[in-house]
């Protein structure tokens, strides 16, 4: 078996793990309301991480390309109150013209 399934194994695990570990510490109890108000705000938070990590970061250093000019642009789009499939097409279409120009 490779460290990549070993890995895989590991982390599947590790998944189960605290899948299980929850209901067991709860034992049927409802979540405190302050900390629901933290689990809510959880995949805000993950999800931005991600893109920031997949918009400026390249092989561990920080880029500033054209995918950067996409996600600003989805951004104006988003905080105008635009709708989705406008910031997600418009974004691409701006990455894409930014490559081709560059």
């Amino acid at each position: 078996m490779t460290s990549v399934w070993v890995t895989i194994a590991a982390l599947a695990l590790a998944t189960a793990a605290l899948k299980l570990a929850g209901p067991l510490i709860l034992r049927g109890r409802p979540l405190p309301p302050r900390a629901m108000e933290i689990v809510g705000l959880l995949a805000s938070a993950l999800l931005a991480a991600l893109v920031v990590v997949e918009t400026f970061g390249k092989d561990r250093s920080l880029t500033i390309d054209a995918r950067a000019l996409g996600v600003a642009f989805a951004a104006i789009v988003l905080a105008r109150r635009g709708s989705l499939t406008v910031a997600v097409l418009g974004a691409a279409v701006v990455a894409a013209l930014a490559r081709a120009v560059a």
